[in-house]
């Protein structure tokens, strides 16, 4: 075991003749110069390789040192990543020697080298590998007293394992490809390793970042998250992590990427909190997946702590992040709730008991053991030249590592350990097939060849260190294991990393087990929008297809699916939580309704009035007052009027085929029997007047039979206008669902009525308002008329006030139209306008009549009989008067006794 360097002899001069050989040496020497230089410089503190000797020797590169700050190549001492791995294939190596069935009678040796944690770094060391690969030809070259130089031959390194960290592997590979020497990496991760082409001679024994990156895709997705961020540490294996995790999400859908934040390789002061303040800026993505070395994972940490956020971010970290301490000592809060992932490992208890034992006496070979020694135990060594600090211990020898030190196995010791073996197992089948039956490396295998090499551990299948099966695929990646772990602190009797889960193709994961900051049970949310409630769609962000703002379906939508929302059809109405449509209720105007009580009492009355009236003139048929009156008209009017009140039950009573048929029959044909009898009365009496006027010769058809032909004929015109329109339209029922659907579908009802709008009932009153109209203006002609002659009066009376009444109907009716209780209004609004029609035709026209009948019989009594020459006197006088009043002379009563 030595620690060697890799100059020339002094005063010596190099010539390279082949051309090949030369453009490598020159390569080598042009690189190689300055490496021999930076590790020269930087030898004194730390001797950079460790040699052992054997029939073939292998490479090896590990961490030994964290990065330096600016200008320093090496920083501190790494125990785990660095010792625990180093001393690993130091392990093997002793177990392979040991072992007679293992490429028996052959030995292998090593060449151990720091990287550093520096690509660059790595780089220059990592000639060292290839220094015995370029033929130099010294045949011109000479010392200065003559003689040829003494050149020691470098050891042939005829496969490395390593490195640690993937952006140094991808530097290294880049190299050993060149010389054609195989190289199998416990630790490195990176994605872009698995490319054949550029990387042929890399093989691993960890899977590859992608099925990495799959498996913490499936924990995101376990946990129900769906908006994280993301961050790396600058470099092949951070960058290219991340870009496989953000790759599979995309293709697989359902996670979104808040913010992707990259650590840069040398960070300034106060970068850490930078990163934590943009973390902060998507506060919701509280999931953090992070591809960073160790370092990078502790200083963000801290900065998280330094902004008083623990707890808030929840990390999900690869396996640089893994199961080890050092990131999370003395930050074990802002870490707790961690899940990390690491390619299924198990404690090699052999290798525990091998490392427990190295002390400084029996572990001389690696040169670096006194400084991990002095780290471990926090003492000093004595150095000849060296004062002692004496704020430290003086170490006496006699510590023991796990006894006088905490200790625990790094956890790709296991990797470490099946590399070695994985070459050991290739130089085995590749002795047995080139050197059959012969002891030790023969002839064949003299130099190895690197590249048959590789085709040997390509083709290796053993059971490994912890018992799985170790194998490369065409790539050289080793199939996906990993075990998923989270750094737990609270409720446990051993706090620190607790298996949670498994992930082999496909993930297994105990979330009973899993717990977060403060013991919590419940899992986080790290969520971009929470899930819309029932009865309220998705709309979209545009470009974050995770993100949405919830709308609920308003009005007469219900939820079709999460991004839709429909209209129900016009007969339904929405759900209480608007998933559905539901029927919508059908209502009708019910007999308890207060708008149908008070038109049906009005109605009432009015039938009992009618009656009364009618029994009354049938009573007294022949007396003077009924006589006088017009029997026949007065019993056809007086039916009009009973009709009248009768077509308010039909409006309240339940809709059917043939209470619309009689709605539609009685609505108009009760006014139109009570006005054109009223019209045929107003019509004689100032037909009679103003033939008086002019001749003494009556007017013709007043008598009253034509009378009655008149009415009839007037009639008729209604009921033939109603058959036709049986013809047209049969009367049916229909259920109206947009008269009453007020904003809230809640209060919406379907209303079973007869198919009779608002312009049929207009239609089918506006015969009887023509009537109406047309016995007002006669009435109002004939307001000369003396009282003594007739009913010309009452009439012109029942007919100002009737219009008065259907003049305030028309507003209320269709002022009314936008109400939720249109319906019932207009229904009472009608019945009762029509009610008080009638009310004020039975009030004036009858009810003085029945007065004296019942109460004053002795007015009941025949009078002198008028002949048409006094009707043509009381005429002319009565224009006489009127035109006397216009001259403003005084007005002259007619006599009354005529």
């Amino acid at each position: 075991m030595t620690a060697t360097g890799h100059t020339l002899p002094p005063h010596c001069h190099l010539h390279q003749s082949p051309l090949r050989s030369c453009l490598l040496l020159s390569f080598w020497l042009w690189i190689g110069g300055q490496a021999v230089q930076v590790s020269a410089s930087h030898q004194h503190f730390h001797p950079h390789s460790i040699k052992l000797a054997g029939d073939i020797t292998l490479g090896g590169l590990f961490p030994i040192h964290a990065r330096g700050p600016h200008g320093v190549n090496c920083g501190e001492l790494k125990k785990e990543k660095g010792i625990h791995r180093m001393e690993a294939m130091l392990y093997a190596l002793d177990q392979i020697n040991s072992d007679p069935d293992l490429l028996p009678n052959i030995s292998l040796g090593a060449r151990i080298l720091d990287t550093c944690s520096r690509d660059t770094y790595a780089l220059e060391q990592s000639l060292t590998f290839v220094q015995a690969l370029i033929q130099k030809d010294t045949s011109d070259i000479r010392c200065s007293n003559g003689e040829p130089p003494l050149i020691r031959k470098p050891e042939r390194v005829v496969g490395v394992i390593g490195a640690s960290a993937s952006s140094v592997s991808i530097m290294v590979a880049n190299i050993l490809r060149l010389f054609e020497i195989p190289q199998v990496s416990y630790a490195s991760t990176a994605p872009e390793l698995s490319d054949n082409n550029r990387y042929d001679f890399f093989s691993r024994v960890v899977p590859p970042d992608s099925y990495q990156a799959q498996a913490m895709l499936d924990i995101v997705k376990a946990l129900g998250w769906n908006y994280v961020s993301t961050l790396a540490s600058e470099g092949n294996y951070g960058e290219s992590g991340i870009d496989a995790f953000m790759q599979i999400s995309r293709e697989a859908g359902g996670v979104c990427i808040a913010q992707s934040v990259k650590i840069p390789r040398e960070p300034t002061e106060g970068e850490f909190d930078k990163i934590i303040k943009r973390l902060m800026e998507t506060s919701n993505a509280r999931g953090v997946i992070i591809f960073a070395n160790e370092d990078d994972i502790k200083c963000v940490l801290e900065a998280a702590k330094r902004a008083n956020l623990t707890g808030h971010f929840l990390f999900v970290g690869s396996d640089s992040w893994g199961a080890k301490s050092s990131p999370v000592t003395e930050l074990e809060d802002v870490a707790e709730g961690a899940v990390t992932i690491l390619p299924k490992r198990a404690s090699i208890d052999g290798f525990d008991q091998y490392f427990m034992s190295r002390s400084l006496e029996n572990n001389r070979r690696n040169i670096w053991f006194a400084e991990f020694w002095e780290d471990d135990f926090r003492c000093k060594l004595t150095r000849p030249g060296i004062k002692l600090d004496p704020e430290k211990k003086k170490c006496t020898g006699n510590e023991r590592i796990g006894r006088d030190s905490s200790y625990e196995q790094e956890g790709k010791v296991q990797f470490v350990i099946d590399a070695v073996y994985a070459v050991a197992h290739a130089l085995h089948n590749m002795h047995q097939d080139l050197c059959p039956g012969s002891y030790g490396v023969c002839s064949n295998m003299d130099p190895v060849e690197g590249r048959l090499l590789l085709d040997y551990i390509r083709a290796v299948n053993f059971n490994g260190s912890a018992g799985t099966s170790v194998l490369f695929n065409e790539n050289g990646d080793a199939p996906g294991r990993y075990d998923i772990f989270q750094f737990q602190m609270t409720n446990h009797s051993h706090p620190g990393y607790h298996v949670i889960g498994q992930w082999t193709n496909n993930l297994r994961l105990n979330l009973e087990e899993m717990q977060w900051s403060g013991g919590d049970k419940s899992l986080p949310e790290s969520i971009c929008s929470f899930p819309c409630k029932p009865g309220e769609r998705k709309k979209m962000v545009k470009g974050v297809p995770c993100c949405w703002h919830c709308e609920l379906c308003d009005g007469y939508q219900y939820q079709l699916d999460e991004f839709t929302c429909e209209m129900c059809p016009s007969d339904m109405r929405p759900v209480p939580n608007r998933t559905a449509c539901r029927p919508t209720p059908t209502i009708k105007l019910e007999w308890n309704s207060p708008w149908a009580l008070v038109p049906a009492s009005l109605a009432m009355l009015g039938i009992l009035a009618t009656s009364a009236v009618v029994i009354t003139f049938i009573r007294f048929n022949d007396t003077p007052i009924v006589r006088a009156s017009g029997r026949e008209l007065s019993y056809v009017l007086l039916t009009g009027i009973f009709l009248i009140y009768l077509i308010t039950f039909l409006m309240i009573a339940e809709p059917g085929v043939v209470v619309c048929a009689f709605r539609r029959l009685l609505l108009g044909l009760g006014m139109a029997i009570t006005y054109s009898a009223m019209l045929t009365k107003t019509n004689r009496i100032y037909r009679i007047f103003e033939q008086g006027k002019r001749s003494v010769t009556p007017p013709k058809f007043i008598s009253p039979t034509s009378q009655l032909a008149i009415t009839f004929i007037l009639i008729s015109v209604q009921v033939i206008g109603v058959f036709v329109w049986f013809a047209v339209v049969p009367p049916h029922t229909i259920i109206d669902y947009e008269e009453l659907r007020p904003p809230n579908p809640n209060l919406a009802r379907g209303i079973l009525k007869c198919d009779m709008s608002d312009l049929s009932i207009i239609c089918c009153l506006s015969y009887s308002i023509v009537l109406m109209v047309t016995c007002t203006v006669y009435a109002v002609k004939s307001r000369g008329v003396p009282e003594t002659f007739n009913e010309a009066k009452p009439i012109g009376f029942t007919m100002y006030t009737t219009c008065i009444i259907w003049l305030a109907f028309v507003p209320i009716f269709f002022g009314t139209a936008q109400s939720t209780e249109k319906m019932f209004i207009q229904t009472a609004t009608l019945t009762v306008s029509m009610s008080l029609s009638a009310y004020v035709s039975l009030g004036m026209l009858y009810m003085p009549k029945v007065y004296v009948i019942i109460f004053h019989p002795e007015q009941n009594v025949q009078k002198r009989k008028r002949s048409f020459k006094a009707v043509v006197q009381a005429a002319r006088f009565s224009q006489m008067s009127s035109n006397e009043k216009q001259n403003g002379e005084t007005k002259i009563e007619p006599d009354r006794t005529q």
